[in-house]
């Protein structure tokens, strides 16, 4: 399943804004370091400051934001219920320059800095589990204490993969202190129902901590005969078996499955009967499936609810992870952190997933597919760290080894049913015959981490570090009565060695200008799960130039972060109109990003975040044509969000707030000709401090119902996403 499915059917052949920051430790005393900021400035609540938080998806040096030399935003759980984040795509367009789709071929797939897809790395409490494309699902972010963005070339961290960034999710852990729990309740538009509950703290167990949690969500789709609903339950225990030493243990299971939304066709403007649809795309398009040539293009108003899939449609998943390790500090300068996991997996789609206009017949051509994955991954990571001097200098070294083994079996369509449906009450229907056929992907991973910071004086700091992996990759892939086919099966082996070195200058108590340089390697072929012999088996290359500024102000009671980038990727190859490989040769990004907050004297509290961005394909030239000079999908030149808040206190305060968000056109395909418009989303939100424990909110999402595009798989080029229209929600939120 994914974006790759026809591969399959080829020959054999701010947020960082969101939260005012205070400067953690700073390696020289800050002016104002007793007026550490007291409220988020979404939450009005005491929390980490930006600047402060860490991000383990950043180094494993335990730096703050403030300290690392890259652009890195942390969403804890705080801000994520305050914005009435639901989803982890929903997070994802809260951060400056980051969209997110959820095509139900790759759901939670997001585009940063103009990449996308298995172009940045998707973690889980920072462990890599194949490409997002492939493994990720919608996930609810009830169970998940932070979600952390980081920018940029990042194969140091995470391995193959990372060229545009890379998004982990942390999972809620054990703390220190009396148990606290929370109840969360929330209901609203199309059914929509959430209900968590959390519980942590200190056991009755000397020295036992634990954390509880267990979330639920369901509801309907804005799209006829679509729901979904999805299970999280998590825990985790913390040990301390001695002064020093920590062991801990954490196991979770989540299951998702519903009736998925696959697009709305995009059809001929000129077609009789069509009504269009204003300001969701433009441009012309003739269609890589069925031939046809639909002249310009747009979306038939009629149609934005109609659901075009069958009705024994099939797309659910269930996952377990387990882990477990330790935190042994040996002494004063040697610290061992080791951890072993064990993730499974079994997802499934049985859908109609092309969803073509035909110009000529004025119907809707269609055609099946199946897949299932059946997927294990177990590994290791151990880190040393030594804290010392170098010549003088504070200095703090980590030396990592990570080794894993997945193992991935996708029993999938050898055949693709397909028939034709009026674009107007389509008759739905059933899935029909199948016959299958397997393929096997087995990858063994092993890793030599270093990462390092020296202190060169109180206010410079030097980082830097590589990453040497050998990745060893076995194929198989059969036909439907068991026949290997041509080249298969064949095995390679790559060795990326990659990395970062950075400077950090606090220039001022509370200014710090940062600069680095990192790079990535990843699969040039797009997915190293489908990968076949005859394909393009090299890796890209990619490197990041990036400088930025990251400044507390007011007494810490504001903030403002600043980032310039250049990103150039080699080797590039991508899908030409959805159904072949085409030799991108580069792609080159180059941009911007700023980020603001103020937490004003009184009531008012302000947020926004900027993103502007050029990307390009270079030496894009295939067989009749060239892209050279386009755009990669789904990378917008502008997305921008605004919020504020005002305050009223007395004995039950009042919050009112709203948020705007601007993403600017987009391209469909690499092909650059069909435009998604530009579009401007409103939210606003009502709040009732109960009492110092209970929340009352009310939320109204997409205040003015625009009717937009959010995203568009350029393997399904006939199709786009639409985004949901006005919808609201009423959330009671309990401490106790």
């Amino acid at each position: 399943m994914r974006s790759h499915h026809w591969m399959t059917r080829m020959p054999a052949a701010c947020v960082a804004a969101l939260a005012l920051p205070a400067f953690a430790q700073s390696d020289r005393p800050a002016a104002n370091a007793g007026n550490t900021l007291e409220a988020v400035v979404v939450t009005g609540e005491r929390e980490t400051p930006a600047l402060e938080r860490k991000a383990d998806s950043a180094s494993r040096l335990g730096l703050t934001s403030r300290q690392t030399p890259a652009s890195i935003e942390v969403l804890p759980q705080s801000v994520l219920q305050a914005l009435g984040i639901r989803t982890v795509s929903e997070a994802a367009q809260a951060v400056a320059g980051v969209t997110a789709g959820d095509f139900p071929a790759e759901p939670s797939n997001f585009s940063m800095r103009g990449f996308a897809n298995s172009q940045i790395n998707t973690l889980y409490n920072g462990i890599k589990i194949g490409p997002p494309n492939m493994t990720s699902r919608v996930m609810d972010v009830g169970n998940l204490e932070r979600i952390e963005f980081l920018k940029g070339s990042a194969s140091l961290m995470s391995g193959e993969g990372a060229s545009g960034g890379a998004v982990n999710f942390v999972t809620r852990r054990p703390h220190r202190g009396p148990a606290r729990h929370e109840l969360n309740l929330s209901a609203g538009s199309l059914s929509a129902l959430r209900s968590g509950f959390g519980s942590g703290g200190t056991t009755a167990i000397e020295n036992l901590d634990y954390r509880l949690d267990l979330n639920r969500s369901t509801g309907r789709g804005f799209v006829d005969g679509t729901d979904q609903e999805s299970w999280h339950l998590s825990g985790g225990l913390d040990w301390y078996a001695r002064p020093g030493l920590k062991v801990f243990g954490a196991a979770e299971f989540k299951k998702d499955n519903g009736s998925a939304y696959w697009g709305t066709p995009l059809v001929s403007a000129a077609a009789p009967g069509i009504e269009p649809a204003a300001g969701v795309l433009s441009g012309t398009y003739t269609s890589g499936f069925n031939g046809s040539n639909l002249g310009s293009v747009t979306i038939d108003r009629r149609t934005l609810t109609t659901n075009y899939n069958v009705h024994d449609n099939r797309n659910n998943a269930q996952e377990n992870w387990l882990r477990a390790g330790a935190d042994w500090q040996i002494d004063p300068t040697l610290t061992l952190r080791t951890q072993v996991y064990r993730y499974s997996a079994n997802r499934e789609w049985r859908n109609n997933e092309i969803i073509a206009f035909n110009a000529v017949s004025g119907l809707v051509d269609r055609e099946r597919f199946y897949v299932a994955h059946d997927q294990t991954v177990v590994g290791n990571r151990t880190e040393l760290q030594w804290d010392g001097s170098f010549a003088g200098f504070r200095n703090r070294l980590v030396a990592g080894l990570e080794w894993s083994k997945l193992s991935f079996q996708r029993p999938g369509a050898a055949n693709f049913p397909g028939d034709s449906v009026d674009l107007v009450g389509p008759q739905r229907g059933s899935y029909g015959l199948l016959t299958t056929q397997r393929q096997t992907s087995d990858i063994g991973n092993l890793a030599l981490t270093i990462e390092d910071r020296i202190v060169l004086s109180p206010a410079v700091a030097l980082i830097g570090g590589f990453r040497h992996e050998t990745i060893e990759l076995d194929r198989t892939s059969a036909t439907a009565d068991g026949t290997q086919r041509a080249g298969f099966p064949f095995s390679k082996t790559w060795r990326p060695t990659t990395g970062r070195a950075g400077v950090t200058w606090e220039a001022m108590p509370d200014l710090t200008v940062y600069g680095q340089w990192a790079s990535a390697a990843d699969v040039a072929a797009n997915n190293i799960f489908l990968l076949n012999a005859s394909q393009p088996l090299d890796m890209t290359k990619t490197r990041t130039l990036e400088i930025g500024i990251k400044q507390a102000f007011w007494a810490n009671r504001g903030e403002w972060s600043f980032a310039l980038y250049d990103i150039a990727r080699s080797n590039v190859y991508t899908a030409q109109g959805g159904r072949a490989l085409a030799l991108a040769g580069q792609q080159v990004s180059r941009g911007a990003e700023m980020s603001v907050a103020a937490r004003l004297s009184g009531p008012w509290r302000l947020w926004g975040n900027l993103a502007i961005n050029e990307t390009r394909y270079e030496n894009y030239d295939f067989n009749g044509g060239s892209f050279s000079g386009n755009t990669p999908p789904n990378a917008p030149r502008v997305v921008a969000n605004a919020g504020a808040a005002y305050r009223w206190a007395g004995t039950r305060p009042v919050e009112l707030s709203g948020w705007l968000r601007h993403v600017g056109k987009r391209f469909h395909s690499d092909a650059n000709t069909v435009t998604m418009s530009a579009y401007t989303t409103a939210d606003a939100a009502l709040s009732v401090d109960l009492t110092t424990q209970v929340r009352l909110r009310l939320r109204v999402r997409n205040l003015t119902n625009r009717t937009y595009a959010v995203w568009a798989d350029p393997f399904y080029p006939d199709q786009v996403m639409l985004g949901a229209p006005r919808s609201a929600d009423v959330a009671l939120n309990m401490r106790f």
